[in-house]
């Protein structure tokens, strides 16, 4: 079994992130999850949330995706996300502006699943808005 786990992180327009990492976890729609060398292979939905990143040398560690999907093999794991930004880049004024159009989205959301997304991409955001310098 290897060591270390391959972790690519893609957006729609380009590869944002590929290394060796010890430990990835995730925001699943279903609950947070994390992947260790060896992982069974899986599919699963993305939250608006943080993925962290463990043991990876000077790669970010903490990266804010709005959503998306992860494939899971048992030596790799790539992440197709919406959106994504380093935790670390963001300063109190993106999150603000990133909370408001979250609240435009979720007020314009139909009820059910687009409701519940959206609601869910405002708590991530105010999570991150409470450690934002």
């Amino acid at each position: 079994m290897a060591d270390k786990v391959a972790f690519e992180l893609v957006s729609p327009d380009r590869l944002l992130m590929s290394v060796e990492a010890d430990a990835v976890a995730m925001p699943g729609m279903e609950g947070d999850f994390g992947v260790l060398p060896g992982h069974a292979p899986l599919i699963s939905a993305l939250r608006a949330g943080v993925i962290e990143v463990e043991g990876a040398g000077d790669a970010p560690d903490r990266i804010y995706i709005a959503g998306g999907f992860a494939e899971v093999a048992a030596d790799r794991l790539v992440v197709l996300a919406e959106e994504a930004v380093v935790v670390a880049d963001m300063d109190r004024a993106d999150l603000d502006q990133r909370v408001q159009d979250a609240n435009d989205e979720l007020s314009s959301a139909e009820e059910g699943e687009e409701r519940r997304l959206a609601e869910g991409k405002i708590a991530a955001l105010q999570e991150l808005l409470g450690g934002a310098r």
